[in-house]
């Protein structure tokens, strides 16, 4: 079976500020989740593809054999990002995929079971030191089946977009 890695950052609101978390997951496991200090540029973004990313892809995937996806996030389509996978394309497939589409970005879900975990701790985080270990430790307690059930699904939902002529539906 092919592999099929998945990134993408979310923030979350504490009173006062905010934690921006990077994250990636695949049929095998979670991967890291990333607190990001500042704005997720370019320059951030290729400096977590290249010293997380790749590596894990790497020992994932000796035979190149993975596919990594990214939501086309602005700073996704800068101009060293691609370059610096075409320099690695035979470490593991790049999959096209189109701008910010939600609906068809299995990650998002995974962001929503952080969301929610942090959402029912009482009490709440009240500072963002707090806020970032309640995500952290929310995206380690993400079930495995949760996520091998996001990967086996998007088959399936990606023909159910492709029926619907590109529009939302319910999977």
């Amino acid at each position: 079976m092919k592999a099929w890695t998945q990134c993408m950052s979310t923030t979350l609101q504490a009173e006062g500020g905010s934690v921006m978390v990077w994250g990636m997951f695949s049929w095998h496991d979670l991967g890291p989740s990333i607190h990001v200090e500042q704005r997720l540029n370019s320059t951030t973004y290729l400096s977590i593809i290249a010293d997380q990313v790749h590596p894990i892809m790497l020992m994932a995937y000796p035979n190149g054999d993975g596919f990594f996806q990214q939501d086309n996030a602005p700073c996704h389509g800068a101009y060293i990002v691609p370059e610096w996978f075409q320099e690695h394309e035979g470490d593991f497939t790049l999959l096209r995929w189109h701008p910010r589409s939600p609906h068809l970005n299995p990650i998002e879900h995974l962001w929503d079971e952080v969301k929610r975990a942090i959402t029912q701790l009482d009490p709440q985080p009240s500072y963002l030191t707090e806020l970032d270990s309640a995500i952290h430790q929310a995206w380690c307690q993400i079930p495995r089946i949760t996520f091998q059930h996001l990967v086996k699904s998007m088959p399936r939902r990606i023909a159910t977009v492709l029926k619907a002529k590109g529009g939302p539906k319910k999977y």
